[in-house]
């Protein structure tokens, strides 16, 4: 899997700015960043109702043995 640079993050950057022009590309980092922010908050909720679904099972199975003991 290629991996990205420095030297590649800054021609990507470059470019943006000559699409977007300077004005505007603060105010699409910002849109991305927001992006990130929020697609990072959705990851981290799924991932802790996982965990927590698992723990309440292995909670059930833990009391189901000791009512069969």
């Amino acid at each position: 899997m290629p991996t990205i640079g420095w030297f590649e993050i800054l021609i990507v950057v470059a470019i943006a700015i000559v699409v977007l022009g300077p004005r505007d590309f603060p105010i699409m980092l910002k849109k991305v960043g927001s992006w990130i922010g929020t697609t990072k908050r959705y990851i981290n909720n799924i991932q802790s109702e996982v965990s927590n679904i698992d723990l309440e099972e292995n909670k059930e199975e833990k009391k189901e043995e000791k009512k069969d003991e």
